[in-house]
């Protein structure tokens, strides 16, 4: 195990909390940015992803907290898998939402289920030699990758006034927004606890560098496959629209969608021996948003009345 978390000093140890939001989908229509399918379903495959992922961030987690032996660490990786378990649980509710609209995604979150639960579950696959501690560590690293794009991805959606243009539904920009705030106000914790975790120099590194080596071409894998899955078998399109390239950088240039660059240059950042994730995105921004959010507010207005109930 290394040192203490460490924070940005110019921004000081921000409290991580999870916010008990709720949405209401009865308006909003299958394709929720009009008029723009792609674009539509390239970001919809958070919903296929999150709720298996983010379960599976908060049940690793759990198996390092013994680990954790600062206690600033240890509260901000509680509130962190508090936050990952709403995000689990409001991503549910969307693909739900899909299916009633006759999108049943089944067939795509079945495999994403196998990867987490069967292929970075608590034993390694096919019973491989791997101590159960270098395990973890492993998958650790794989989840600080993670979070170094859904910090990118969460700092995008917060200024992509794109959305806004194009008319996109208001209850899943709030969604997208919230979620995306939340991961920027958390985005050093997964870093933080692999450091903690990982044990001591070039090792450590080495692991850090891995977990990215394989989470970008998976993640990159699985978000073309998603989408491409969501536009076969979209019934308002009845398969007359496929997942292209041309129409992917359409919506990149509307604003509709992250830039590759954007995507791309996450990688050797992290990759970096110096890098923290205290640098990516605006945590003023995000904390801003969350001032103004409906769900946000409206949670903490619930939680406020049930404190002094």
């Amino acid at each position: 195990m290394s040192g203490t978390a460490s924070h940005p000093p110019s921004e000081g140890h921000h409290v991580i909390a999870p916010r008990r939001v709720s949405f209401d989908w009865g308006r909003t229509p299958l394709h929720w940015i009009p008029d723009e399918p792609v674009a539509t379903h390239v970001i919809n495959v958070l919903h296929l992803l999150l709720p298996a992922g983010e379960r599976w961030f908060v049940k690793v987690f759990k198996e390092g907290l013994p680990l954790i032996t600062d206690p600033g660490l240890l509260d901000d990786v509680k509130g962190f898998m508090g936050q990952e378990a709403t995000h689990s649980v409001q991503h549910a509710y969307v693909l739900e939402h899909l299916a009633a609209q006759r999108l049943d995604a089944a067939d795509f979150t079945k495999y994403v289920d196998f990867l987490f639960e069967r292929l970075l579950g608590e034993r390694p696959p096919l019973s491989a030699p791997i101590p159960a501690r270098e395990w973890l560590r492993f998958r650790l690293s794989v989840i600080a990758a993670i979070e170094q794009f859904t910090a990118v991805l969460g700092d995008w959606v917060l200024a992509a006034d794109g959305l806004d243009r194009a008319g996109a539904d208001e209850v899943m920009t709030d969604l997208l927004r919230w979620h995306g705030a939340e991961e920027v106000e958390h985005r050093a914790v997964a870093f933080d606890m692999y450091q903690h975790c990982g044990g001591q120099g070039l090792p450590r590194y080495a692991r850090r560098v891995a977990g990215m080596a394989v989470t970008a071409p998976v993640m990159l894998y699985l978000w073309a496959w998603g989408a491409a899955h969501l536009l076969r078998h979209d019934p308002q399109l009845a398969g007359r629209l496929r997942y292209s390239l041309a129409a992917h950088n359409r919506a990149v240039r509307r604003g509709l969608l992250p830039g590759w660059k954007e995507l791309g240059t996450a990688i050797p950042r992290y990759l970096r021996r110096s890098y923290h994730p205290s640098q990516e995105g605006s945590l003023r921004r995000a904390v801003t948003y969350l001032a103004q959010s409906p769900a946000a507010r409206a949670a903490a207005g619930a939680a406020r009345r049930a404190g002094t109930a």
